[in-house]
Order: C-alpha cells, then structure tokens, then sequence
C-alpha cells in the first residue's frame, strides 16, 4: 500500500531511540522527510545518520522538550529547513517509576512538563505549519496505561491521562484540517523496558526474569519490536488513514483486558 507520504515532512519527538528512532525510520522508508530531536546530541546524530540511509531529507536538533524555549526553536528550524511540515509525532521519554509515597511535588511537577507540557508546547509550535498542509495529521504516542494502570507507574498512569484529554480534544477542535489519534504501546522492547524491569526487581530475580513474566501476560506472548508500533503510527499519520480521527488505537498485543 501507498501510504501517500513521500514528500511531505514528519516532526518526531523523542527520536535518538527506541520507539521514536523505530517511527522515523517508518517515516523514511515511506519516502517522508524527517525532523528528528532528542536530548543527547551524540545519540541524536548518530541516530540522524542511520535514518539519512532510506534516502530522504532529515534534519536533527538537540533539544529538551520540557523547556519551552526549546520546543519553540526546535519546531522552528525543522519546518524552515524542512520547508513544510504535515505531521507532528508527538513522544517523550516516560516519567520514572515509583508509587505514590515516594514521590515529591518535584517529580510531579517534572512529569508533567515532560510528559504533558511537552505535547501542550510541541502542537502550539506546530499549528501554523501543520494548517498549511493539505493532509496534515497529529499523532500522540501515549501508553496502555491510560486505559489498564501499571503498578509502580503512579506518575505515568496519571499524567498520560491528560494527554489522552488533550489529545481527544484536539480531534474535534482541529477538524477537519488537521486529524489527531492517539497510538497506546504496550510491551516494547526498547531500554525502557529494561528500566521498568530492573525498578520491579526483588531478591533472587533477574531482569530477564521479569521480562519474560511481563510477556507471559501478553496474549501474543511476547514483546514488541518497535518497528511494530512504528508501522502502526506511521499509518494512522499518513493521507491513507484519512477517515480516522480521534482514536485511540492499542498496540499492545492485546494486553488490554478491557472491552473499551
């Protein structure tokens, strides 16, 4: 299938790996010119370069998406360089584990720069580029959580909420210009994973160990690679799923229990 996206320009966030470097390679290979950016400036170039291979253009800049300044530059160079941008993939490193006795009003208040001012900022900056398509498209790549808790995700399980509010919101507000879905992972192998394994870690257990527990709750048995969750987001961004508006799509493996 044509996915219609050659020649038109991708903003996503939280690139340098994992699930967002997963989605800019998609984004590529379908012929699209990428904006990536992420944190680190190392990863992040060498990440640019891997995706440069498919043979499109592809620009990169380090930025913290918790600093609005920052969200306002980055958004700005991409679209100047890219000369347009049709779809803003909206990602952000998860917030860290802990239960809610642990945490501080800091780390509630870093959460939600992180996870749900970053998407508040990066669809402002994007707004008056994305009105300038002809088939523009906003996806926000959220987690299973917003519909099934993770124990030990107090942080997480609540902020990802609001970006579920936003992001519903923004599906009717937006239309029919601009489309705006929602992707829900669930088990993907990336280094998160890895983190969330080791915080769940008791005496005598290895991270290995509890990753292969975590997928025996998977009906399909197993985690994700990314390249799967990214095949599924580049499709709800693309002109090929024009009819889909304000879903919220799981790519979980069907780890969600519930009907709805």
């Amino acid at each position: 299938m044509d996915l219609g996206l050659r020649g038109r320009a991708a903003f996503v966030a939280a690139s340098s790996k994992g699930i967002g470097l997963a989605i800019a390679h998609a984004f590529a290979a379908e012929g699209a010119d990428v904006a990536m950016c992420a944190r680190n400036a190392t990863e992040l170039s060498t990440a640019a370069e891997s995706v440069r291979a498919h043979g499109t253009r592809v620009v990169a800049h380090a930025a913290d998406l918790a600093d609005a300044s920052a969200v306002r530059s980055v958004v700005a160079s991409a679209a100047a360089e890219l000369g347009r941008l049709d779809i803003l993939l909206v990602n952000a490193g998860g917030p860290p584990p802990g239960v809610f006795e642990q945490l501080s009003d800091d780390a509630w208040s870093a959460a939600h720069d992180l996870t749900l001012m970053s998407a508040v900022r990066l669809v402002r900056e994007s707004l008056p580029h994305l009105r300038a398509s002809d088939s523009a498209s906003i996806v926000f790549i959220s987690s299973y959580s917003v519909r099934q808790p993770i124990a030990g995700l107090t942080l997480s399980n609540s902020v990802r909420l609001g970006v579920s509010g936003l992001a519903k919101s923004l599906s009717f507000e937006l239309a029919p210009h601009i489309r705006v879905n929602t992707i829900l992972p669930g088990m993907i192998a990336t280094g998160r994973s890895i983190q969330l394994a080791a915080a769940r870690l008791t005496p005598g257990r290895t991270v290995e160990q509890v990753m292969a527990e975590s997928a025996a709750a998977v009906p399909l048995g197993r985690y994700a690679h990314p390249d799967e969750l990214a095949r599924a987001a580049v499709f709800v961004a693309s002109p090929a799923a024009s009819y889909v508006n304000g879903a919220t799509i799981p790519v979980d493996g069907g780890l969600i229990r519930a009907t709805l």
